[in-house]
């Protein structure tokens, strides 16, 4: 009981850490870019960037250390968790002296690889701060067993409760410090030092809270064998995952220099955001894909689910999607960083069109583990990646930032749309016919709201905050009268009335 009502608040908790990263991405990154200036923002950017792709280095261990570890505690097999633990205690220091040696390598040779497009004090800069990145690394990989395991305990509310601390603490002192006249090398040192901190009271959690004990001794091969194995897919799927959202800004930063880097950092993080609401949507339905997983439910069953799901993601995304088309220039020009920042509306049009798609059959990801076919997506999406490096190498160095996006949606086009589409069809016998029909059914109405939304900004331009805002609340609520009467069906509907229901029962009462 205990443990459900942990799982039920560390939900709540998830969402309320999706709201809150996207309001500080709202009103701080504007503050942030104001303050740091285009390029010494684009010079933070490109160098977390860098340093982000030595976290690939984890090998996927931090989900086998939760799984294992989990079983043990459900076995009562103390013995062996504290073998675990010892073990990967063991692995962890050994990666973080890996990822310290890597990362002096990459400081030591910041020149070679940004000299054409870095100035000399951008290089010093560069430096210091994959210096401090470094470091964060090589703490960071030993300790962050310590998280696996509480998560494995399901002490899910401390884990959420600290991140919130930790994401509403970050923008209030460095805003602090922006006062102060501190840049980027500020911002880098006070990041280090809050994950550094939280990592720590996870450490003092497990020895004090949970009583954790660690075991050290011959490492079982067998076991780390079976871990590897397991973890290899993991893997190769953040590999693919970095070279996908990472790439760019590397590929820019050498080839540009930090204001282009700038520039598509603010269309990734839109991007980002963009995504955020759909996994947001999917948490909510994915209790029901895992019950149906656990009673082996029948293909129909499962693509049943897949439209209801897409239905529902398309229903909000297409929201959000046409409203940034139509509106998105001026949110950047006149509320948000302003319009030195305007390329990076095209930027994000491009990156969030290719992962509409994916991001409305993400219920998909969940089935295709169910059927035990993880790692034949895997091995195809990690091999169009690497096609992803080469394309988006070669569009960079002729068109800029707008080059670099069009190889990663050129590259999500083919993989996650049109292989996804026939893995889903071909090998995890999903309807996709019948889900095509049932997103264009609902397309047809959210059509007629866009032809709308671009006659109101042709009749009444916008050149004020005031106006901008007046617009989009009033495309808004057209699409939800027009939806809400022609696009979705009774399921939805009921979806709808249930909460509104309760809401209505509590208020007279």
């Amino acid at each position: 009981m205990k443990s459900h009502k942990e799982i039920k608040i560390g939900a709540i908790l998830s969402y309320i850490i999706i709201i809150l990263n996207m309001l500080i991405g709202v009103v701080y990154t504007p503050i942030l870019t104001d303050n740091l200036g285009q390029s010494e923002y684009g010079l933070y950017s490109l160098i977390s960037t860098v340093i982000s792709y030595l976290t690939i280095l984890d090998f996927g261990f931090g989900n086998a250390i939760i799984i294992y570890t989990s079983k043990y505690i459900a076995n009562k097999e103390e013995e062996k968790e504290q073998k675990l633990h010892g073990m990967f205690l063991i692995i962890y220091c050994i990666i973080g002296v890996v990822a310290g040696i890597i990362g002096t390598i990459l400081t030591i040779n910041i020149d070679i690889l940004f000299s054409n497009t870095l100035t000399a004090n951008e290089l010093y800069k560069a430096k210091i701060l994959m210096i401090i990145l470094t470091v964060n690394l090589i703490l960071t990989f030993p300790l962050s067993i310590f998280s696996s395991i509480i998560t494995a305990y399901e002490k899910f509310v401390f884990v959420k409760i600290l991140n919130i601390i930790r994401i509403i603490l970050n923008p209030i002192i460095m805003l602090f410090l922006l006062k102060l006249g501190y840049k980027s090398i500020a911002l880098v040192l006070l990041i280090t030092i809050l994950n550094i901190t939280t990592l720590f009271i996870n450490f003092i959690y497990c020895k004090v809270k949970l009583k954790i004990k660690l075991k050290f001794g011959k490492i079982d091969t067998i076991l780390l064998k079976e871990i590897l194995f397991y973890s290899v897919w993991l893997f190769l799927n953040s590999i693919m995952d970095k070279i996908n959202w990472n790439l760019d800004q590397f590929v820019l930063g050498m080839v540009s220099g930090t204001i282009v880097v700038a520039i598509y950092s603010v269309a990734a993080q839109l991007n980002q955001m963009y995504l955020n609401f759909s996994v947001a949507i999917s948490g909510v339905l994915l209790p029901k894909v895992a019950q149906m997983e656990a009673k082996n439910a029948s293909d129909k069953e499962f693509s049943d689910i897949f439209i209801k799901t897409g239905r529902i993601q398309f229903l909000v995304m297409a929201l959000i999607l046409s409203g940034f088309i139509l509106f998105g220039k001026e949110f950047i020009n006149l509320l948000w960083v302003g319009p030195e920042y305007e390329k990076a509306y095209f930027i994000a049009c491009i990156l969030m069109l290719s992962i509409t798609i994916p991001l409305i059959q993400n219920v998909g990801l969940n089935i295709i583990q169910a059927k035990n076919q993880y790692k034949n997506r895997v091995k195809v999406l990690f091999l169009l990646s690497i096609f992803n490096i080469v394309i988006s190498v070669f569009l960079a160095k002729r068109i800029g930032a707008l080059g670099a996006a069009l190889g990663t949606a050129i590259s999500e086009l083919l993989g996650q749309v049109i292989f996804m589409n026939w893995f889903y069809y071909k090998k995890i016998h999903l309807d996709i016919p019948r889900f095509w029909k049932e997103i264009l059914k609902m397309f047809l109405p959210m059509s007629v709201v866009i032809i709308i939304g671009i006659l109101i900004k042709i009749i009444i331009p916008i050149n004020t905050p005031l106006l901008l805002i007046g617009e989009i609340c009033s495309y808004c609520m057209i699409y939800m009268l027009i939806t809400l009467k022609f696009s979705i069906n009774e399921y939805e509907k009921t979806m709808l009335k249930k909460p509104l229901e309760k809401i209505l029962v509590k208020v007279r009462g």
